[in-house]
């Protein structure tokens, strides 16, 4: 019996072993996305009055969750009786973060005064309409984030696919709990950074000499630093949009891989993401424009 428990314990050690090896390995392949999810999430979840950033953030994360709660048993059936579904699933994917993408570009071009894109705090004092538009981001936001996890999930599959179902279940959660916990918390650790910073300050009127100095300088960095960082990440996750949408064409339709081959990944995903999402918003600027006609005539 003793012996029994004592091998139970061995096989559980090393599958736990397993998982660990190969979840370095496939968060190594997932990198990369982890990283545009992160600029891409935290230019969505920014913008909006200081006591409501961290609610925003929160129920973001919680539709993260659930997202990922509906993708991972989704996949592992998927992989297991329909994986010639993946690819399709993924381009449609990448048309919806390619389209994303290329509406921003256009409306910064076009609509750059517009008062309707300012972040939601300038634009109204109304508390409704403010969690109306907050309500509207946020549904943006995990729909991109649902596009996002799917990759994120499916590569990470991909790595596991010849090992167990146990392993291939352990390796692939903890990299989807490793793509919420942390990228949410490194957005929300972000959009309180200022006021990290003003709270420095504060500590640092209370100090003399050289460490008031330090500690001050340190606050008034961070609370300078956050508007530009906001500015940033807007620009950082309008190009992993394109990124993510174009590198899912490019490694998915074998033609398109073929014929950019030469090309470097960074120029080949972004070229793809542009002509991708440009025909897609061709498309919806069009059928809006019918839409419009027809309401006219009736």
């Amino acid at each position: 019996m003793t012996g029994g428990i004592f091998a139970i314990l061995d096989d559980i050690a090393l599958l736990l072993d397993d998982a660990a090896v190969m979840s370095k390995v496939a968060a190594k392949k997932t990198a990369g996305i982890l990283g545009d999810d992160l600029a891409v999430n935290a230019e969505k979840a920014t913008g909006f009055k200081a006591s409501r950033e961290l609610p925003v953030i929160w129920a973001i994360t919680r539709g993260s969750i659930i997202n990922k709660l509906v993708i991972l048993p989704l996949a592992f059936l998927l992989s297991a009786y329909a994986s010639w579904l993946i690819v399709p699933i993924l381009l449609l994917g990448g048309i919806y973060l390619s389209y994303e993408g290329m509406e921003k570009v256009y409306h910064y071009i076009f609509h750059r005064q517009d008062e309707s894109h300012k972040p939601a705090a300038e634009q109204v004092e109304d508390k409704a309409k403010l969690l109306e538009i907050e309500k509207a981001k946020i549904s943006s936001a995990v729909r991109t984030d649902f596009i996002l996890s799917i990759e994120i999930i499916m590569i990470a599959l991909g790595t596991v696919m010849d090992q167990s179902i146990v392993l291939q279940i352990f390796v692939v959660s903890f990299i989807a709990l490793l793509a919420t916990v942390g990228v949410y918390g490194i957005v929300a650790l972000l959009v309180r950074m200022d006021d990290v910073g003003f709270y420095l300050i504060k500590r640092a009127a209370a100090m003399k000499g050289m460490l008031k100095k330090m500690i001050s300088s340190t606050g008034s960095l961070l609370v300078v630093s956050l508007p530009r960082i906001i500015r940033a990440l807007a620009v950082i996750g309008t190009v992993a949009m394109l990124l993510v949408g174009g590198g899912m064409f490019t490694h998915n339709v074998e033609l398109i891989h073929h014929y950019l081959q030469a090309v470097p990944g960074f120029f080949a995903n972004l070229v793809i993401g542009v002509l991708v999402g440009s025909v897609a918003l061709v498309i919806q600027l069009g059928v809006g424009k019918i839409r419009k006609r027809v309401r006219k005539t009736n």
